[in-house]
């Protein structure tokens, strides 16, 4: 990773840090810091810890505004939708930050690059280094930006079995069911490929590195397929 690769990045989130060494931190991996015999400090981990925090500050205070006469329960359960592993690595994806990972060697070639637990710590470590160097006013824009934007499609994202069931529930249909279609890759990286049929009918194909995830991303293209008719 260069100088010139850590610009494109701050290019693509909008934000340029003062202090470039925080960016570096937030975006290498405990692999990589160990296999370079780095300082802890130097790993993303602290950063992440504090993004963290940041994150469901800001979180909850767009929801407590946003849902004015919504129960402590139901806000807790959508602040839990909008900042979930799987959420967040899906805004980890939007800017493309599995690209500018400093992986160890091992994690790289088994896919760390790609994994929802290495973006989304990662997304929550640029975030803490963002308030670090410029406070929460910047790192609040990021949020917004990248986390609360679009929340009809990450909440939907993050439970889509739920919401498929019930949907299907309320018009009294067929019994919906998951099948699984394909299972690829090493042990170390195994992608499953998984059916959503409502009845006979497919309704829509999953992919997914555990069956779970698989399942929910079929229920979401079941959901758009429903909502299409």
């Amino acid at each position: 990773m260069t100088k010139n690769d850590l610009s494109k990045f701050e290019e693509k989130i909008g934000y340029r840090f003062q202090k470039k060494d925080l960016l570096q931190n937030a975006l290498t991996h405990s692999s990589y810091a160990n296999e370079k015999h780095l300082p802890y400090e130097k790993n993303n981990e602290r950063l992440e810890f504090l993004g963290d925090a940041v994150l469901e500050l800001v979180s909850s205070d767009f929801i407590f505004h946003e849902q004015a006469t919504a129960m402590e329960g139901k806000m807790s359960k959508f602040r839990a939708s909008l900042v979930c592993e799987r959420s967040l690595a899906q805004s980890a994806r939007e800017i493309d930050l599995g690209s500018y990972l400093f992986l160890g060697k091992g994690e790289a070639a088994t896919g760390g690059a790609g994994r929802d637990s290495i973006l989304s710590d990662a997304f929550e470590a640029v975030i803490g280094a963002i308030y670090l160097d410029a406070g929460i006013k910047e790192a609040s824009r990021f949020i917004h930006q990248y986390v609360l934007s679009d929340i009809e499609h990450k909440t939907l994202f993050y439970d889509s079995k739920t919401i498929l069931q019930e949907m299907v529930q309320s018009h009294g249909t067929n019994t919906l069911s998951y099948h699984l279609l394909e299972e690829k890759g090493p042990d170390h990286c195994k992608e499953f490929v998984i059916s959503c049929c409502l009845g006979d009918r497919q309704l829509g194909v999953g992919t997914g590195h555990s069956k779970k995830l698989a399942e929910q991303e079929a229920a979401y293209q079941a959901i758009l397929a429903l909502r299409n008719e």
